[in-house]
């Protein structure tokens, strides 16, 4: 796997995180805000920093291990989770709520094209399968659903308001 690959990746869901971080807990407290339940900045700030930290994880753990299935599938689960997160829930709330949702231009502008450039080269070096990309996205797509929450949660307890 090519650093500058990683890289991207790691700068293209940190500028999205960031944008998220900025502007989602207030447009969450919107009462037309049927995508994303109310959540204050110190809980969204905490769960973010974590799923980032995990993604900076995952990413480098596949980087320094490249012989590891399990470090490819946890990476590629990230790439593929940030692809299908660009479209929903950011795209299909804007439309839907006439409304911008924080997180769309980071989403599509950087997430969907630098993570589908990743894969793209993946495919091509014969590193991963159309199989392991799905069902990799699938499995750590349902995790981080339910994590977020959970860390929501832990934020809340963890963090003052």
């Amino acid at each position: 796997m090519d650093f500058y690959l990683v890289i991207f990746f790691c700068f293209a869901i940190t500028l999205h995180n960031i944008e998220e971080a900025i502007w989602l807990p207030k447009w969450s407290q919107q009462q037309s805000s049927r995508f994303q339940k109310p959540v204050t900045s110190s809980e969204f700030h905490f769960a973010v920093i974590f799923i980032t930290i995990l993604a900076y994880l995952s990413a480098f753990s596949f980087l320094y291990m490249p012989k590891s299935d399990f470090a490819k599938w946890i990476f590629i689960g990230f790439l593929g989770s940030m692809i299908f997160n660009a479209i929903f829930p950011h795209l299909i709330a804007t439309v839907l709520m006439k409304k911008y949702a924080p997180g769309l231009l980071t989403g599509i502008l950087l997430n969907l094209p630098i993570n589908s450039l990743v894969i793209y080269q993946m495919f091509s070096k014969n590193l991963i399968t159309c199989k392991e990309l799905v069902i990799s996205t699938f499995v750590v797509g349902i995790i981080l659903l339910i994590l977020i929450p959970f860390l929501f949660k832990v934020g809340r307890k963890v963090t003052p308001s």
